[in-house]
């Protein structure tokens, strides 16, 4: 039988560099992550705008899907847009209206903009479709106008008729 007679030890240079590598990349990740912060079209300042740009886009989504209380300006009046529609057609029971931002989201990320004194304004394509169960019947596109107020809270939507 053969005994390892051997006392010296070269583990100690390979756990330095192993400290070493795992530094490096701990601060290779630092990096990416800040730079990736800095460049994401999402990123906004709440404080300047009083609602981040995510959450005013978000909350612009879920008010063009709240049709009974989505307006429709035609010559300085608000109507609520489910009387417009039914002007033209009457919604039969188990129709459903829906209205939703039909624009891609970078062309809706870059459509936000900020407004003076503090708040978001995005203007984008809104569909306007009758649902009756699995059949779905497109009306048209109006603009949705989707503005947030710093100074009251709010985040209000419009829809505008064409030429208006």
């Amino acid at each position: 039988m053969s005994k390892h007679t051997t006392s010296t030890s070269h583990g100690g240079a390979g756990r330095a560099l192993l400290w070493v590598a795992i530094i490096l990349t701990v601060a290779l990740l630092g990096f990416v992550t800040a730079t990736a912060v800095r460049a994401n079209p999402i990123y906004s300042d709440r404080e300047a705008n009083g609602i981040s740009k995510y959450k005013f886009i978000e909350a612009c989504k879920e008010i063009a899907e709240d049709t009974e209380e989505l307006t429709v300006g035609a010559m300085g009046q608000a109507i609520p847009l489910k009387t417009l529609v039914e002007q033209s057609s009457p919604l039969k029971a188990g129709d459903e209206l829906h209205a939703g931002i039909e624009a891609e989201p970078a062309e809706i990320i870059k459509a936000t903009q900020t407004v003076d004194g503090g708040g978001w304004t995005l203007t984008a394509p809104a569909t306007i479709a009758v649902h009756s169960g699995e059949n779905v019947k497109t009306l048209g596109q109006l603009p949705l106008a989707c503005t947030h107020d710093k100074k009251t809270g709010k985040t209000t939507a419009t829809l505008s008729l064409p030429g208006q």
